[in-house]
């Protein structure tokens, strides 16, 4: 199966309270991961915008960032990442991410479930 990089699905989301929007490129739909993840989208957010702290539960969350620079809370502790940086966010943890760069902010968001069954 190929998808074509014209008709992948872009939209802006609010995420869990964060200021702004990111901008989600939807890379594969949920069902084409096969029932084992939920989210494989590139994200870009601009300065000063974030998805805001949550929990995940039942799931783990990765980000790899593409470009820019920002403030990834790693369950209540704020570390600086950049271009290059890989974050996980494990089943039961918490995470946000502030882009506090002056460009744009761009990472691969993935979603895999935990607790499959």
């Amino acid at each position: 199966m190929i998808t074509r990089a014209d008709a992948l699905d872009v939209f802006d989301k609010e995420i869990f309270g964060g200021p702004g929007v990111i901008t989600f490129t939807k890379i594969v739909d949920s069902p084409a991961l096969a029932g084992n993840g939920r989210l494989f989208n590139i994200g870009v957010l601009k300065p000063g915008n974030a998805i805001g702290y949550h929990v995940h539960k039942g799931d783990l969350e990765i980000y790899y960032i593409l470009e820019g620079e920002g403030k990834y809370n790693d369950n209540g502790t704020e570390v600086l990442v950049k271009a290059g940086d890989v974050t996980i966010c494990n089943d039961g943890e918490g995470h946000g991410l502030l882009n506090t760069g002056s460009t744009d902010l761009k990472m691969v968001a993935l979603i895999l479930f935990t607790d499959r069954k």
